[in-house]
């Protein structure tokens, strides 16, 4: 078990299972409030890939904690980011994420996952993420400052990995939209853009550098095990490793964002 400790708050990651916890119930400063309206966006993805593992039983005991642990998260980190918000635009979009958040989580957890609503919940958290999107960005704005920047950056690095992982188990159920191969790509491209960037910020600490060099080595077996193809027998194997590079990759990224986050 990896443990961290940012800000006095303390966040304890299980990589063996996914849980994110997090003891302190309220937001710190602006930069955990970009951090937190990251996250948000990260669970959207999270949340749809864990449906789709627990659809085709991909690891299913670790992927139903993710759904439930993710599940929890977002419903309280939505509560913190409306007590926050600083802007009445902010606060606007919180309010609309609030409902099409409802609707979403009606079709995760109302029934047995099952293609046909698989199938909606690829449309609805695109829905969901394009939200949390524009939240995060009006709070990087709000913050004007470096470390805010970088604070977004990195945490839509969560994102990207999640939604790498959710395109990938879509198209091996048969519920992706035409389109999520290039939705995929384009995510990949993104990523690796995002590194560039990060790696290349003056503000680097010794610390970060560190932990962006294990980022990149993770990556490398994230990024393998989606470029995985061959014999369909070996489908169910190549979902697994799917699901498992995602959440360590996940793991790390959580991790130096939270170390951007202090350099406010």
């Amino acid at each position: 078990m990896d443990r961290r400790s940012f800000l006095g708050k303390t966040i304890v990651i299980a990589g063996s299972l996914g849980v994110f916890s997090y003891t302190l119930a309220q937001i710190l400063n602006i930069n955990d409030a970009i951090n937190k309206s990251g996250r948000q966006r990260m669970l959207s993805q999270r949340l749809a890939k864990a449906y789709l593992q627990l659809g085709q039983t991909i690891d299913a005991e670790r992927s139903r904690k993710i759904l439930d642990t993710s599940l929890n998260l977002f419903e309280r980190q939505l509560a913190e980011l409306r007590t926050f918000a600083p802007t009445n635009d902010n606060k606007l979009v919180l309010a609309e994420m609030e409902k099409t958040w409802l609707s979403y989580k009606q079709v995760l957890v109302g029934k047995t996952p099952n293609q046909q609503d698989a199938r909606n919940i690829m449309a609805i958290n695109e829905e969901l993420l394009a939200m949390a999107q524009t939240a995060t960005v009006q709070l990087e704005k709000y913050s004007g400052s470096t470390s805010g920047q970088l604070v977004n950056i990195s945490g839509r690095q969560r994102m990207l990995s999640q939604r790498m992982a959710k395109f990938y188990q879509a198209l091996q159920w048969d519920v992706a939209p035409a389109d999520a191969m290039g939705k995929l790509e384009q995510a990949r491209k993104e990523f690796t853009a995002g590194m560039q960037i990060l790696n290349s910020s003056s503000g680097n600490t010794a610390r970060i550098r560190d932990e962006l060099l294990l980022a990149q080595q993770q990556w490398m077996f994230f990024d393998g095990a989606l470029r995985q193809s061959g014999d369909q027998r070996n489908h169910q194997q190549y979902a697994i490793n799917v699901a498992t590079t995602s959440e360590r990759i996940l793991e790390v990224m959580d991790g130096v964002t939270g170390l951007y986050q202090q350099l406010g």
